[in-house]
């Protein structure tokens, strides 16, 4: 079995989850680990300006990565999933959780 997962494949089923398990439009919590850069987390947050986000960062016990945590008022799982890409364009090395 490969170890490679198809990221459309994946946005296809977290779309069917976020219908099947939310009510919308609902607060999402998403999750990312950064490189500690200020310029990677200050993007992370320029993705969600204006939108009313919380933003908690978290720093690695090591200094060499950083949580951030958004939590945010999304009107459905499209929307979601577009930030999720959105993110993973626009900040090289970050993972999304």
């Amino acid at each position: 079995m490969s170890e490679a997962k198809d990221p459309e494949e994946f946005y296809k089923k977290l779309k069917a989850q976020l219908h099947d398990t939310e009510m919308w439009p609902t607060i999402y919590l998403y999750k990312f680990i950064v490189p500690t850069s200020e310029v990677k987390i200050e993007k992370i947050q320029t993705i969600f300006d204006n939108m009313g986000a919380v933003i908690k960062t978290t720093q690695s016990r090591n200094g060499k990565y950083t949580s951030v945590s958004v939590n945010v008022r999304m009107k459905n799982p499209d929307a979601v999933i577009a930030k999720y890409k959105e993110v993973g364009i626009k900040i090289e090395g970050v993972i999304s959780l």
